[in-house]
Protein backbone atom coordinates (compact mmCIF):
# COMPACT_ATOMS: atom_id res chain seq x y z
CA UNK A 1 0.00 0.00 0.00
CA UNK A 2 1.36 3.22 -0.87
CA UNK A 3 1.96 5.76 2.13
CA UNK A 4 -0.93 8.53 1.85
CA UNK A 5 -3.23 10.17 4.21
CA UNK A 6 -5.15 7.16 6.02
CA UNK A 7 -8.68 6.18 6.03
CA UNK A 8 -11.25 9.00 8.00
CA UNK A 9 -11.78 6.46 10.92
CA UNK A 10 -8.30 6.63 11.81
CA UNK A 11 -8.85 10.45 12.22
CA UNK A 12 -8.26 10.72 15.94
CA UNK A 13 -7.71 7.17 16.76
CA UNK A 14 -4.53 7.78 18.41
CA UNK A 15 -5.71 9.55 21.29
CA UNK A 16 -9.11 7.38 21.47
CA UNK A 17 -7.03 4.56 22.10
CA UNK A 18 -4.61 6.25 24.95
CA UNK A 19 -8.55 7.55 26.66
CA UNK A 20 -10.04 3.93 25.40
CA UNK A 21 -8.15 1.16 24.69
CA UNK A 22 -7.05 -1.44 27.84
CA UNK A 23 -9.91 -0.34 30.22
CA UNK A 24 -12.22 -2.21 31.48
CA UNK A 25 -14.93 -2.88 34.65
CA UNK A 26 -14.90 -6.42 34.00
CA UNK A 27 -13.18 -9.97 33.65
CA UNK A 28 -11.21 -10.70 30.82
CA UNK A 29 -9.09 -14.02 30.12
CA UNK A 30 -7.55 -14.46 26.59
CA UNK A 31 -5.39 -17.42 24.85
CA UNK A 32 -3.92 -17.30 21.75
CA UNK A 33 -1.27 -19.28 19.47
CA UNK A 34 0.25 -19.24 16.02
CA UNK A 35 1.83 -21.70 13.64
CA UNK A 36 4.59 -20.81 11.61
CA UNK A 37 1.77 -22.40 8.36
CA UNK A 38 0.13 -18.25 8.93
CA UNK A 39 -2.92 -20.44 11.45
CA UNK A 40 -3.79 -18.45 14.72
CA UNK A 41 -6.16 -19.48 17.25
CA UNK A 42 -7.63 -17.37 20.03
CA UNK A 43 -10.12 -18.09 23.11
CA UNK A 44 -12.09 -15.40 25.58
CA UNK A 45 -13.78 -15.88 28.44
CA UNK A 46 -15.61 -12.56 29.70
CA UNK A 47 -17.54 -12.12 33.06
CA UNK A 48 -19.09 -9.06 33.40
CA UNK A 49 -22.13 -8.06 35.57
CA UNK A 50 -22.03 -11.81 36.90
CA UNK A 51 -22.59 -12.72 33.30
CA UNK A 52 -20.10 -15.40 31.54
CA UNK A 53 -19.72 -15.45 27.55
CA UNK A 54 -17.11 -16.46 25.57
CA UNK A 55 -15.72 -16.95 21.81
CA UNK A 56 -13.34 -18.72 19.92
CA UNK A 57 -11.45 -17.59 16.89
CA UNK A 58 -9.19 -18.32 14.52
CA UNK A 59 -7.49 -16.86 11.55
CA UNK A 60 -5.44 -18.11 8.34
CA UNK A 61 -2.78 -16.34 6.75
CA UNK A 62 -1.93 -16.96 3.03
CA UNK A 63 -0.36 -14.30 0.50
CA UNK A 64 -2.16 -11.70 0.10
CA UNK A 65 -5.51 -13.26 1.68
CA UNK A 66 -6.25 -13.72 5.26
CA UNK A 67 -9.49 -15.23 6.95
CA UNK A 68 -11.14 -14.34 10.41
CA UNK A 69 -13.81 -16.67 11.70
CA UNK A 70 -15.35 -16.34 15.20
CA UNK A 71 -17.58 -18.58 17.39
CA UNK A 72 -19.35 -17.01 20.34
CA UNK A 73 -21.75 -18.77 23.05
CA UNK A 74 -24.86 -17.26 21.66
CA UNK A 75 -24.25 -19.20 18.04
CA UNK A 76 -22.83 -16.33 16.00
CA UNK A 77 -20.36 -17.27 13.41
CA UNK A 78 -18.50 -14.31 11.92
CA UNK A 79 -16.81 -14.70 8.87
CA UNK A 80 -14.20 -11.70 7.41
CA UNK A 81 -11.97 -12.54 4.06
CA UNK A 82 -9.52 -9.52 3.93
CA UNK A 83 -7.33 -9.72 0.19
CA UNK A 84 -4.56 -7.02 0.14
CA UNK A 85 -3.09 -6.31 -3.68
CA UNK A 86 -6.03 -7.61 -5.61
CA UNK A 87 -5.72 -4.51 -7.59
CA UNK A 88 -2.42 -2.27 -6.72
CA UNK A 89 -2.52 -0.60 -3.96
CA UNK A 90 -6.47 -1.65 -3.23
CA UNK A 91 -7.74 -3.48 -0.05
CA UNK A 92 -11.02 -5.79 -0.79
CA UNK A 93 -13.00 -6.96 2.99
CA UNK A 94 -15.69 -9.32 3.07
CA UNK A 95 -18.18 -10.21 6.04
CA UNK A 96 -20.91 -12.13 7.05
CA UNK A 97 -22.65 -12.87 10.56
CA UNK A 98 -24.50 -16.13 10.94
CA UNK A 99 -27.26 -16.87 11.61
CA UNK A 100 -28.12 -12.96 10.63
CA UNK A 101 -28.30 -13.55 7.13
CA UNK A 102 -28.53 -10.13 5.74
CA UNK A 103 -25.39 -9.01 7.75
CA UNK A 104 -23.10 -9.53 5.02
CA UNK A 105 -20.91 -6.70 3.63
CA UNK A 106 -18.70 -5.86 0.74
CA UNK A 107 -16.12 -3.11 1.44
CA UNK A 108 -13.12 -1.85 -0.76
CA UNK A 109 -10.36 0.49 0.43
CA UNK A 110 -8.04 2.51 -2.39
CA UNK A 111 -5.09 4.16 -1.08
CA UNK A 112 -3.61 6.35 -3.48
CA UNK A 113 -0.35 9.27 -2.34
CA UNK A 114 -2.33 11.86 -1.80
CA UNK A 115 -5.98 10.36 -1.27
CA UNK A 116 -7.96 7.23 0.18
CA UNK A 117 -11.71 6.25 -0.67
CA UNK A 118 -13.51 3.58 1.05
CA UNK A 119 -16.67 1.98 0.14
CA UNK A 120 -19.13 -0.69 2.25
CA UNK A 121 -21.97 -1.90 0.98
CA UNK A 122 -24.60 -4.37 2.80
CA UNK A 123 -25.79 -7.48 0.89
CA UNK A 124 -29.16 -6.99 0.42
CA UNK A 125 -32.02 -5.91 -0.96
CA UNK A 126 -32.09 -2.14 -0.60
CA UNK A 127 -28.55 -1.76 1.10
CA UNK A 128 -27.47 1.01 3.14
CA UNK A 129 -24.16 2.30 1.43
CA UNK A 130 -20.75 3.37 3.53
CA UNK A 131 -18.56 6.20 1.94
CA UNK A 132 -15.40 7.97 3.44
CA UNK A 133 -12.88 10.13 1.42
CA UNK A 134 -9.56 11.10 2.06
CA UNK A 135 -7.45 14.11 0.49
CA UNK A 136 -3.86 15.65 2.06
CA UNK A 137 -0.54 13.71 3.09
CA UNK A 138 0.41 11.50 5.92
CA UNK A 139 1.19 15.22 8.06
CA UNK A 140 -2.20 17.04 7.01
CA UNK A 141 -5.21 15.19 5.97
CA UNK A 142 -8.89 16.27 5.39
CA UNK A 143 -11.68 13.41 5.04
CA UNK A 144 -15.42 13.07 5.31
CA UNK A 145 -17.82 10.29 5.27
CA UNK A 146 -21.77 9.31 5.05
CA UNK A 147 -23.83 6.90 5.29
CA UNK A 148 -26.66 5.99 2.28
CA UNK A 149 -29.73 3.87 3.16
CA UNK A 150 -31.22 3.17 -0.12
CA UNK A 151 -34.65 2.04 1.14
CA UNK A 152 -35.65 5.23 2.56
CA UNK A 153 -33.10 7.70 0.31
CA UNK A 154 -31.93 8.80 3.08
CA UNK A 155 -28.47 9.98 4.82
CA UNK A 156 -28.53 8.81 7.94
CA UNK A 157 -24.74 10.11 8.95
CA UNK A 158 -22.49 12.55 7.36
CA UNK A 159 -19.27 13.85 9.42
CA UNK A 160 -16.85 15.97 8.11
CA UNK A 161 -12.54 16.34 9.61
CA UNK A 162 -9.54 17.11 9.41
CA UNK A 163 -6.42 15.27 10.91
CA UNK A 164 -2.56 16.34 11.45
CA UNK A 165 0.04 14.18 12.23
CA UNK A 166 3.35 15.22 12.82
CA UNK A 167 6.56 12.55 14.35
CA UNK A 168 5.79 13.27 18.48
CA UNK A 169 2.11 14.71 17.90
CA UNK A 170 -1.16 13.59 16.30
CA UNK A 171 -4.19 16.83 16.34
CA UNK A 172 -7.71 16.09 14.79
CA UNK A 173 -11.14 17.84 14.46
CA UNK A 174 -14.24 15.92 13.54
CA UNK A 175 -17.52 17.60 13.21
CA UNK A 176 -20.12 14.33 13.65
CA UNK A 177 -23.75 13.44 13.74
CA UNK A 178 -24.80 15.60 10.98
CA UNK A 179 -23.13 18.23 12.58
CA UNK A 180 -24.53 18.26 16.06
CA UNK A 181 -20.85 17.39 17.78
CA UNK A 182 -17.87 18.84 17.83
CA UNK A 183 -14.53 16.74 18.92
CA UNK A 184 -10.86 18.51 19.12
CA UNK A 185 -8.21 15.71 20.20
CA UNK A 186 -4.61 16.16 20.48
CA UNK A 187 -2.02 13.77 21.66
CA UNK A 188 1.92 14.45 22.61
CA UNK A 189 4.57 12.55 23.14
CA UNK A 190 7.01 13.01 25.36
CA UNK A 191 10.46 11.97 26.40
CA UNK A 192 9.69 12.60 30.16
CA UNK A 193 7.02 10.08 30.25
CA UNK A 194 9.60 7.53 28.63
CA UNK A 195 8.22 7.33 25.65
CA UNK A 196 4.77 7.41 26.91
CA UNK A 197 2.21 10.24 26.40
CA UNK A 198 0.00 13.21 27.23
CA UNK A 199 -3.99 13.48 25.27
CA UNK A 200 -6.55 16.17 25.67
CA UNK A 201 -9.91 15.53 24.15
CA UNK A 202 -13.04 18.42 23.92
CA UNK A 203 -16.15 17.07 22.79
CA UNK A 204 -19.60 19.19 22.63
CA UNK A 205 -23.38 18.33 21.90
CA UNK A 206 -24.49 21.32 20.59
CA UNK A 207 -28.62 20.37 20.76
CA UNK A 208 -27.87 19.96 24.46
CA UNK A 209 -24.91 22.90 25.26
CA UNK A 210 -22.81 20.00 26.70
CA UNK A 211 -19.49 19.90 26.90
CA UNK A 212 -16.77 17.07 27.75
CA UNK A 213 -13.26 17.86 28.61
CA UNK A 214 -11.36 14.52 29.23
CA UNK A 215 -7.44 14.42 30.22
CA UNK A 216 -5.23 11.69 29.91
CA UNK A 217 -1.31 10.37 30.00
CA UNK A 218 0.56 7.37 29.68
CA UNK A 219 3.53 6.11 31.41
CA UNK A 220 6.04 3.38 30.70
CA UNK A 221 7.68 2.64 33.82
CA UNK A 222 10.26 0.00 32.97
CA UNK A 223 9.87 -1.67 29.07
CA UNK A 224 7.55 -4.50 30.40
CA UNK A 225 5.09 -1.67 32.69
CA UNK A 226 2.57 0.39 31.34
CA UNK A 227 0.18 2.78 33.95
CA UNK A 228 -2.12 5.26 32.10
CA UNK A 229 -4.60 7.27 33.79
CA UNK A 230 -8.24 9.78 32.52
CA UNK A 231 -10.30 12.39 34.13
CA UNK A 232 -12.87 14.17 32.47
CA UNK A 233 -14.71 17.32 33.82
CA UNK A 234 -17.56 15.64 35.05
CA UNK A 235 -14.98 13.70 37.61
CA UNK A 236 -14.88 10.12 36.31
CA UNK A 237 -11.33 8.91 36.94
CA UNK A 238 -9.85 6.02 35.21
CA UNK A 239 -6.41 4.33 35.68
CA UNK A 240 -4.58 1.16 34.84
CA UNK A 241 -1.53 -0.75 35.07
CA UNK A 242 -0.31 -3.08 32.08
CA UNK A 243 2.48 -5.62 32.98
CA UNK A 244 3.76 -7.98 30.33
CA UNK A 245 4.69 -10.89 31.92
CA UNK A 246 6.52 -12.83 29.12
CA UNK A 247 6.43 -11.31 25.47
CA UNK A 248 3.06 -10.76 24.21
CA UNK A 249 1.77 -11.73 27.29
CA UNK A 250 -0.30 -9.40 29.22
CA UNK A 251 -1.45 -8.45 33.10
CA UNK A 252 -4.14 -5.72 33.44
CA UNK A 253 -5.47 -4.34 35.77
CA UNK A 254 -7.83 -0.95 35.62
CA UNK A 255 -10.51 0.97 38.16
CA UNK A 256 -13.14 3.50 37.40
CA UNK A 257 -13.73 5.95 40.50
CA UNK A 258 -16.39 8.83 40.50
CA UNK A 259 -14.57 11.73 42.46
CA UNK A 260 -17.83 13.70 43.00
CA UNK A 261 -19.42 10.70 44.84
CA UNK A 262 -16.76 8.85 46.57
CA UNK A 263 -19.14 6.88 48.87
CA UNK A 264 -19.83 5.26 45.51
CA UNK A 265 -18.20 1.81 44.98
CA UNK A 266 -15.27 1.62 42.86
CA UNK A 267 -15.21 -0.33 39.50
CA UNK A 268 -12.59 -2.39 38.91
CA UNK A 269 -11.68 -5.10 35.83
CA UNK A 270 -9.02 -7.40 35.38
CA UNK A 271 -7.52 -8.78 32.08
CA UNK A 272 -4.83 -11.49 30.91
CA UNK A 273 -3.90 -12.29 28.11
CA UNK A 274 -1.83 -15.15 27.32
CA UNK A 275 0.00 -16.26 23.68
CA UNK A 276 2.30 -19.31 25.19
Amino acid sequence: MKQGPGLFSDFGKKAKDLLNKDYTSDQKFTISSSSYSGLALASNIVNKGGLSSGDVAAQYKHQNAVVDFKLDTESNILTTLTITDLHPSAKTVASFKLPDYNSGKLEVQYFHEHATVATAVGLKKSPAVDFSATIGTPGIAFGAEASYVTSSGEFTKYNAGVNMTKPDSNASVVLADKGDSLKVSYLHHLNQLNGGAVVGEIARKFSTNENTLTVGCSYLVDPHTLVKAKLNNHGNLGALVQHELRPKSFLTISGAFYTKALEKTPKFGLALSLKP
